[in-house]
């Protein structure tokens, strides 16, 4: 019997089997690209988790970590600090992922939920929560929650036309993020001073203050968003190839559309009840993600990989740029963010 034909996918690739089932194919240059990023944030989290009034040694965080450290440090490591870098790892992997998909939904690195405005929507919520329900804590992130879904369903019925194009749902989203803006700073100038105070911290993005019970409904939201994604399945690439190639591939594209569209506001509904709006993460993880190993499109575990890296390095700025001083890490975002969105446009008016 002739043997078939292999196929030449063009680069080196890590190939898993099962059996004689395939179970994972992913080019050489991922896996040793997304292993670096991986080594290089457990490195951040170690030395974070040594800042603050009472300094720890890398080597003291790490014998804590392993359980070989008893002492008052273990308190600080595991009760006070690892929590925040719990948090940032998960939120930041919610961004990537979140971008990640609607980047390839409107297939425009443009495409973030952060630009198309669902974040002002979390934000509305948020401040709905502070000037009626009082603005605690667990009235505040479902309240942000509510708001990011709410914005999402009018964001998407206004673009709707025959179908869901890119485009048109970054300009619709553009133009809802505008008005829920005017609404939020109308609702700052009504309420009363010490809740505009606590609006202005919340609008920051912060990762201060987090402990375990704030880690629990991240990893929640994050376990629903994966449950979907792996009933889905990996349909996302195809997706990016246009509707008539996806239908030819017996893909419905609506319905798909619609569940990978519900993922993404669902994440970044949860990441912004958890700490704020934090800009332009989910903006950077997946094109970043993507030019570091040299994938063909948006991937969403490179972009979760990437997001969790880009929150960790940007919370380690915010902790030690004007230290004793701390800054949200929301502020840092949006610095790094602004630098490679004028990036981004000048690159795309190059090649223009």
């Amino acid at each position: 019997m002739t043997p078939l034909p292999t196929v030449d996918f063009g680069r080196r690739q890590l190939i898993v089997r099962r059996g004689s089932a395939l179970a994972l194919r992913a080019p050489w240059r991922s896996v040793w690209t997304l292993t670096a990023l991986g080594v290089v944030a457990a490195v951040l989290a170690v030395v974070a988790l040594g800042i603050g009034q009472y300094p720890i040694s890398p080597g003291q965080v790490v014998a804590v970590v392993l359980g070989r450290d008893r002492s008052f440090a273990g308190v600080l490591v595991l009760q006070w600090r690892l929590p925040r870098i719990m948090v940032a790892l998960l939120i930041g992997a919610a961004l990537g992922i979140s971008g990640a998909i609607f980047q390839a939904l409107t297939r425009n690195p443009l495409g973030s939920p952060d630009v198309i405005g669902f974040d002002f929507g979390a934000y509305a919520g948020a401040l709905t929560a502070i000037a009626v329900l009082g603005g605690g804590h667990l009235e505040i992130a479902v309240s942000a929650v509510v708001g990011g879904l709410l914005t999402a369903v009018v964001v998407y019925l206004l673009s709707y036309r025959n179908g869901l194009a890119g485009f048109r749902l970054i300009i619709v989203g553009i133009a809802v993020s505008a008005v829920l803006s005017s609404v939020c700073q109308w609702i700052v100038l009504k309420i009363k001073l010490h809740q505009a105070i606590t609006a202005s911290i919340w609008q920051q993005g912060s990762l201060s203050g987090m402990d375990w019970a704030q880690v629990v409904p991240v990893v929640g939201g994050l376990l629903v968003a994966l449950a979907v994604l792996s009933v889905v399945g990996p349909q996302l690439p195809i997706l990016q190839m246009g509707d008539d190639a996806a239908g030819a591939l017996g893909v419905r594209p609506e319905r798909v559309r619609l569940a990978y569209f519900v993922v993404g506001v669902l994440l970044i509904a949860v990441a912004a009840a958890a700490a704020g709006p934090i800009s332009f993460v989910a903006l950077a993880a997946p094109q970043l993600a993507r030019r570091l190993t040299g994938a063909a499109g948006v991937g969403l575990t490179s972009a979760a990989v990437m997001g969790a890296f880009l929150l960790l390095a940007s919370d380690l700025i915010a902790l030690t740029i004007f230290a004793p001083t701390e800054l949200p890490v929301g502020a840092v975002t949006v610095t790094l963010g602004g630098l490679y969105l004028v990036y981004l446009l000048v690159a795309q008016a190059r090649r223009r």
